[in-house]
């Protein structure tokens, strides 16, 4: 798999226009111009999602990222990458689209 690496400073939405967050700050050692590497081993939470169906409201709330195929890891945890399958989903576990990763200058190219 390829794609561009992922940090702590990446810009990510849910489908509805939430804000994708990290529940757990990515630490370690390895960075990318001073922003921790993004893996799979992190949480990630959805906040400010105004997402509505048939008027209940309805939010993203976390967002699981599929990264087993990336080949990279930090610290044993599989990076992201901005091709990296994932989900947003409600409280209910109910699968809400695909979240969006907002273009950033590339720093890392994963090939």
């Amino acid at each position: 798999m390829s794609g561009s690496l992922l940090d702590a400073g990446a810009v990510i939405g849910c489908p509805h226009g939430g804000r994708v967050m990290p529940a757990t700050t990515p630490t370690g050692g390895t960075r990318i111009a001073g922003a921790a590497v993004a893996t799979a081993a992190h949480a990630y939470v959805v906040t400010g999602c105004p997402h509505i169906v048939d008027r209940v409201p309805s939010p993203c709330v976390s967002v699981r990222w599929t990264a087993d195929d990336v080949g990279v890891t930090v610290d044993g945890a599989a990076v992201l990458l901005d091709t990296c399958a994932a989900q947003c989903f409600t409280a209910a576990f109910v699968p809400q689209g695909p979240p969006v990763v907002q273009a950033a200058q590339r720093k890392v190219t994963v090939r």
